[in-house]
Parts: C-alpha cells; structure tokens; sequence
C-alpha cells in the first residue's frame, strides 16, 4: 500500500475523499503520513461527487474511497455521472478476501463486474506486484482520449503483502494526444469559408482540452459566431459580440435557438449531440452541414452522420485550424454576426419580475448581477437548472460545473465541497432545489467538520417541479407535491443542525441582501450558508420538443 500511495502523491493527488472500512484499512494505514489530505464522507455517493468536482475544477483525477461491499455499490451512481460527462476519477475499494470470494463472505461482491457498464476500466487486483502498475495505468486510462472514471478492487489479503519498489524511479505513464488528419482540417476550413451563416459549437470537450482560449482566437480569425452546449458553458465570453447564446430544448436561449435554426454550417467540438440539446433531429439537422471533431471516435455518427468528422483533441483542432486559416487571410462580411446581435436584442426573456412569490428568472438576475466572473457555480438537475442554464452566466471555463448527462440529483452539495476544496481561496455557490438539497444533505457534516465554506442557493417550490411540468403532458398532478404542514420541511433548521446558517426569503427586494449576508457568512464561518428562496409553486420553464417550438410561458421581455 505503500506504493500505491507514493503513486497517487507522484499523480498529483494531494486531496482524497473518502470512508473507512475494515477491508480497506490498510491502504488508509500507508496514508497516514503521505501528506495527502482525507475528507470522511458521510455516504459513499458523496465521495463520488466530491472527487468529481475536484476533477472538474482542477483538470486532474478526483479520488474516492471506500470499503468492501455497499460502499463500491453506494458509489455506482458517482461512477455513471462521471462517465457521461467524461470526467476523471478514481474509485478504490476494498474487498474481501480473495480466498473466501467464492464463499459469500461478509460484505463481498463482484464490484468490478457491477461498474463496468459505468467506468472506462474497472479491475481487481490479485497480485501485489501488479498494485503499482496497475494504479499507473489507471491514471493513464482516466486521463486519456475522452477522460473518465476508474475502479481498482483490492482484497485485503493483497493489500497486506510486501513488494519490491523505489519510488525515486517511478513515474507517470505518458499520455498521447490525438491530433487531427492536416487534409480534413483544410476541409473543414473549406467548409467554413464556403458558409454563410456558420456557426462553431463548444461542447464539453473544449473544457476538457484546456481550449477555450485557442477558440476564441479561431473565432475571432474567422469571425465566426460560437454557441455553447450545456457543458460548455463559460467556454466563451458572453458579453463577446460573437457569443450566439446556448441552443436546446431545455436549457437554452430563444434568441439562441433562433441564431442556430438559421446557421448553414455548425463546427461541433467535443459536443455529443445530446437529445436535450438537439431536440428532435429533423428539426436540428434541417439543411445546414456539420463538422464533428471528437476525441473519441466512437463519438462520430453515433447520433448523425455529420458531412465531416476529425477525431481529435479540440485544443489539438482549433491549433491546426488556426495555422491553416492564417494561411489564407479570411475576410467575412459581419452580416452574420450582426444578424445575431440583432436576434439577441429582440429575443429576451424577462427576468426583471417584481412578482411575489418570487418568480425564477429574478433569482438568477440577481446572482448575475451580485457575482464576480471569478466565482463557481455547481447546479444539478431539475426546473432549476434549467432556468440556471436559461438566464445564469458565465464567463470563464471549469466556473459553470453541472451534472449534465446522468442528472443525480444531490450533486451540488459534495460537488461544491470537491471544488471548494480544489479551490480554497474561491467563491464557490451551488444553486438547489429543494428536493436535490434533501438528497446528500448529510454531507453537510463534510463541510463543516473540516471548515469548507461554500453557499447554497435555493429556489423552493415545494415541488418536484420538473415532474410536476411533465406530467401536465398527462393531464394530472400526480405525487409531486412535497409540502406539508405550514412550511414544509425547515431547510434553515436542517443547516443549522449541522452546524451550519440559513435564511428564508419570501421577497424579491430581499434577494440582494441576503446573498450580501451569505457571503459574509461563509467568509466568517467557513462552513455551507444557505440562502432559502420561496419561489411561485407551479413556475414552468420554457421547453418543447424541437428547436422551432420551445413553448415560452411570459411574453418577449419589453
């Protein structure tokens, strides 16, 4: 155990998150002075999405562990998440041991058999020499091609053996970037030159690839408008006159959708057509050509054939693109991109609602307009972050995290813990439901025994809101109602018996002062503030099933 962690230390691992067992004890014995810093979670899940977060934030492997049995089956819906959205983490567990599988002992199970569906490798160790290697190459596959998350199994009985190691010759196994074929990157500035309207779409894997400035500057070179999808939003400035807003059927702009529905070319990197971005594929596909650039090319044609596809790193992409176009000195009419400006103003969604009980969009008014473009925002799903993705901004890449493709609820909570502690000096917010808060709330107790201080927002409306919204497509209102009694659950009472601090909010003027509050609080505290706000019951956001009818439920913003 001592080698693996010398491992972990030389992989840049200096923050593990975690919970105890018998079956893993001696790997936490080897940790005890390695200088890497545990978090004990409360549930196993929660180590997950704290790892997950950490990864988000800085790029690296997040890492979680956890005993034999439950715990690896506790921690499958952390592995799923990271999976769909390509982030890397790894799982430890332990196990029974290895001569008493076959026998049903206490708390074993065939972990690497349940992850492999949700993990890019999932493996058990049976020899203790293999242990170093195998941890190295774990690295190396969640790093690699499109990132995500590992499982290693270790029975006890291999964790206790000695082994021959120096970890002064050790090192990482290297990491190859896949780089794009010359003659379909002057293809695909062929296509972009010939367009009229094109438009390039950042996806997730911009993120990934650590190339949000290279788009930029192949945006600006070409004057190409760029759209984001949900994972790539803050990949692009959006106060930049080339920003085109967030195409989908949920999480979307009208004026966006507008702009795509009129693009003759979309340039997709490291985006995966998801259904809630695409909608209806008809709709979606229309006439316009597409470029897919994927660094996993598996990713090409696996919802459309596009006109082209290039497997490669996106940062790898645009650096190629940029050479070759810089070749050629494009000139572009700035037509299109006026046109887009043009939609943007016309298009609006209010938000300036003075309404009570408090109306969503004003919620998210007011964290634009209180939060600096350097602070983290995690969100998870439901109507909320729906309206987050609607009318919240951002502006800088690994600053807008969401659980974009598995959607568990009760992300935010370790997530915001993962990045806090990634980031120690940041301002890190999480924007709740309050059916999600309830979820992982126990980890709540993380934070605060070890002084992380964050704060949740939370938009309450007693509902399970998106539900709720659904099933009007069924024409009843059916099990989603979660009031009870005068005021429900009293999410302000649960913070503070975690040691924590809230307040409620019933009114739109008291938005400000409360989140005003909050900061001072978590600055003061180090610990989770909850700012609790009681938005109308049965709010809806705009949907629909196509791009070209998203059904809006207020009028086009005066």
């Amino acid at each position: 155990m001592q080698a693996v962690v010398d491992v972990l230390v030389s992989e840049g691992v200096d923050t593990a998150f975690g919970c105890p067992g018998a079956a893993i004890l001696p790997l936490y014995h080897a940790m005890r002075d390695s200088g890497i810093e545990h978090l004990i979670v409360r549930h196993e899940e929660g180590a997950t999405h704290m790892a997950d977060g950490w990864a988000r934030t800085t790029g690296n492997v997040g890492v979680a562990i956890g005993t034999s049995g439950p715990a690896g089956t506790n921690m499958i819906t952390g592995l799923y998440t990271a999976q769909a959205d390509s982030i890397p983490i790894l799982c430890v567990t332990g196990q029974a041991d290895s001569r008493k599988l076959h026998t049903e002992a206490f708390q074993a199970v065939d972990i690497v058999e349940i992850a492999k569906p949700v993990t890019k490798w999932a493996v058990q160790v049976k020899e203790a020499a293999q242990l170093p290697w195998v941890f190295r190459e774990a690295f190396r596959i969640a790093r690699s091609g499109r990132p995500g998350p590992v499982l290693i199994d270790l029975p006890i009985d291999v964790q206790r053996q000695e082994i021959e190691w120096d970890s002064s010759i050790d090192s990482p196994l290297p990491v190859t970037t896949a780089t794009p074929s010359p003659a379909r990157v002057e293809r695909a500035l062929d296509l972009l030159l010939a367009a009229e309207r094109p438009l390039f779409l950042a996806g997730g894997g911009v993120v990934l690839g650590d190339a949000s400035d290279r788009l930029r500057t192949a945006a600006e070179l070409l004057g190409v408008p760029v759209g984001v999808t949900l994972m790539g939003k803050g990949t692009f400035p959006e106060d930049h006159e080339l920003f085109a807003g967030m195409a989908g059927i949920q999480t979307s702009q009208r004026w966006a959708n507008a702009a795509f529905l009129e693009a003759d070319l979309v340039v997709a990197l490291g985006a995966r057509f998801g259904d809630r971005h695409t909608g209806e594929l008809d709709v979606y596909r229309g006439n316009r050509k597409f470029v897919h650039v994927d660094i996993e090319p598996t990713q090409l044609g696996k919802v459309f054939g596009p006109d082209l596809g290039i497997v490669s790193d996106t940062g790898a992409f645009l650096d190629a693109l940029i050479e070759a176009a810089s070749k050629r000195s494009p000139t572009r009419d700035r037509a299109w991109p006026r046109r887009i400006g043009e939609l943007r103003k016309s298009l609006p969604r209010r938000e300036d609602f003075e309404d009570t009980p408090i109306k969503a969009p004003r919620v998210f008014k007011e964290i634009n307009e209180f939060y600096g473009e350097d602070t983290y925002f995690v969100t998870a799903i439901g109507l909320y972050q729906i309206w987050s993705g609607q009318f919240q901004r951002a502006h800088k890449p690994r600053h807008y995290q969401v659980c974009g493709q598995a959607g568990p609820l009760g992300w935010e909570i370790p997530a915001a813990i993962g990045v806090k502690k990634a980031k120690p000096e940041a301002e890190v917010v999480g924007v709740v439901g309050d059916y999600s808060f309830q979820f992982l709330v126990e980890e709540l107790a993380v934070a605060a025994q070890y002084d992380v201080g964050f704060v949740l927002i939370m938009l309450n409306n007693e509902y399970l809101g998106l539900i709720r919204q659904a099933e009007t497509g069924y024409g009843m209102n059916v099990e989603v109602d979660i009031h009870y009694d005068k005021i429900g659950t009293d999410n302000v009472k649960v913070m503070e018996a975690y040691g924590c601090s809230g307040t409620r909010v019933t009114e739109p003027g008291e938005i400000r002062a409360s989140l005003e509050w909050a900061r001072e609080e978590a600055g003061r505290t180090s610990r989770p503030v909850l700012v609790e706000i009681m938005i109308e019951r049965e709010g809806n956001a705009a949907m629909g099933k196509a791009l070209d009818s998203v059904v809006e439920f207020e009028p086009i913003a005066g």
